[in-house]
């Protein structure tokens, strides 16, 4: 695991496995933590690293109910967790789902974990809305379209946005059972805006990026999104050339799996 210092009060961890992001945020003397890395041993390091740095974990945000987001409280047992209210309805709706998954991954990669997931008492926070961190506050925004649920966190006085699984620079636009095409392309018009005023963009898999490559990225990805709306069978020609390899064939080879 990685650590880089985007500003100063925005730290972002990149994790070994999918280049997983976590971005821990102050103001003061408090600290959130958006998402999670996802082996153990980096979070087991996360509360000294950040400790040592001066961001004193008390609350856990995630951007959508993946289970690879989701694994903060290992790292912070006793923060809160807050999410927006599109993903708490996704946990309550599929109960046990991140964990079943989770373990799942365990036991492909043979990794050994201190007990079971646990995510008691997570509070829904309305988006688009306001989340406060010390005597600042976050600006959170819908993203769905990845997945049924997503907030986006717009962190106004370091100019950060974390925007969950949206504009990696690795990976083509990601669908799911829950994907909706259009939802998708109305986040990716919605993160627009907060993308031109970026300093750093933070994707949920992939270093972050400054505003111009993250630009770049987002018209690409609404060009395939574009183009999956009109003719799945002929998106393949609006793959990125940046995003041309093996990996990302099979992802649009999934992606019109789940259009049918």
């Amino acid at each position: 695991m990685r650590a880089i210092a985007v500003h100063e009060d925005v730290v972002v961890a990149i994790g070994a496995i999918w280049k997983t992001t976590c971005t821990a945020v102050r103001s003061g003397d408090e600290a959130f933590l958006i998402d999670s890395p996802i082996l153990p041993e980096e979070l087991e390091a996360l509360p000294a690293l950040l400790d040592q740095a001066g961001f004193p974990v008390s609350g856990l945000l995630v951007t959508h109910a993946d289970w690879d987001h989701l694994l903060g409280r290992y790292a912070f047992p006793e923060a809160s967790i807050g999410c927006g209210e599109t993903t708490a309805a996704r946990l309550t709706a599929e109960p046990g789902a991140a964990q079943r998954e989770l373990r799942e991954f365990d036991e492909q990669y043979l990794i050994d974990r201190p007990g079971p997931l646990s995510l008691p008492g997570v509070q829904a926070l309305p988006v688009p809305g306001y989340c406060a961190v010390g005597e600042r506050e976050l600006e959170l925004h819908p993203a769905d379209g990845h997945t049924s649920d997503g907030t986006a966190v717009w962190i106004p006085w370091a100019g950060v946005l974390v925007c969950g699984d949206y504009l990696s620079p690795g990976a083509i636009p990601e669908l799911s059972p829950s994907s909706s095409l259009e939802a998708y392309r109305a986040t990716l018009k919605r993160l627009e805006p907060l993308v031109d005023q970026a300093r750093v963009v933070v994707p949920g898999h992939g270093e972050p990026l400054d505003n111009v490559r993250a630009g770049a990225i987002l018209r690409e990805d609404l060009a395939y999104v574009d183009a999956l709306i009109a003719d799945p069978s002929s998106a393949a020609s609006a793959l990125p050339l940046a995003r041309h390899d093996y990996g990302n064939k099979k992802l649009h080879a999934d992606n019109l799996s789940l259009l049918g």
